[in-house]
């Protein structure tokens, strides 16, 4: 109920205490109002730090989201050229053995066509096709090493060391009645060619 003028003249107050009192009232009330929009604003402020403090919370949830999926895609991109460089460098390792193996299987087939010792290394130099196509069983020996060493023999017949024949007498050799010159062997041509692309002019060996 509003405190007023007739209220209080019917309360039989005297005129000047009811000027004093209504001003006294209106202050209050006035005062009241001032306080009660205060606290509105206050609230009103509240409400909109809540509102921005959602949008920061929305703002910080997505940015740890971002950084999180960089973060996986770093590791992810470290561990595929890691993994990369181990691949390659096993292929590498794995490509020196074998053509390591190859070449020691060969040139142990070499050895057991009696190819001369002297000559193994040289034949090893031209015959890297050969060697590129050894094959090797679940066992590891060489795939028709009988066959190859039969090819070896006669592919590298002039480089086959033999048992030496007596020579002829030298104070009274043997006509030479204009025969057919002996042609070299294909191997002794590839031998020759790789030395003079090599080394220069081949010299005479033993």
């Amino acid at each position: 109920m509003a405190l007023t003028r007739k209220m209080l003249s019917a309360m039989d107050i005297p005129a000047e205490k009811i000027d004093e009192i209504i001003n006294a009232h209106t202050e209050s009330v006035n005062a009241l109002k001032d306080e009660r929009d205060k606290v509105q604003k206050e609230l009103d402020e509240l409400k909109d730090k809540s509102k921005d403090a959602d949008a920061i919370k929305t703002e910080l949830e997505t940015v740890k989201a971002e950084l999180e999926k960089a973060k996986s895609e770093d590791w992810k991109k470290k561990y595929e050229d890691t993994k990369s460089e181990f691949d390659a460098f096993k292929a590498d390792a794995d490509a020196k053995a074998t053509k390591a193996k190859k070449e020691s299987a060969y040139k142990k087939l070499l050895e057991e066509a009696g190819v001369s010792a002297k000559r193994v290394d040289s034949v090893m130099k031209v015959s890297a096709s050969a060697i590129d196509g050894l094959k090797f069983d679940k066992d590891g020996n060489v795939e028709e090493a009988d066959k190859l060493i039969e090819s070896v023999k006669t592919e590298w017949a002039d480089f086959i060391s033999t048992t030496q024949q007596k020579g002829a007498n030298v104070s009274n050799p043997p006509a030479n009645n204009g025969g057919d010159v002996k042609k070299p062997s294909k191997a002794a041509e590839m031998v020759a060619q790789y030395r003079n692309e090599h080394y220069g002019n081949p010299t005479k060996e033993d």
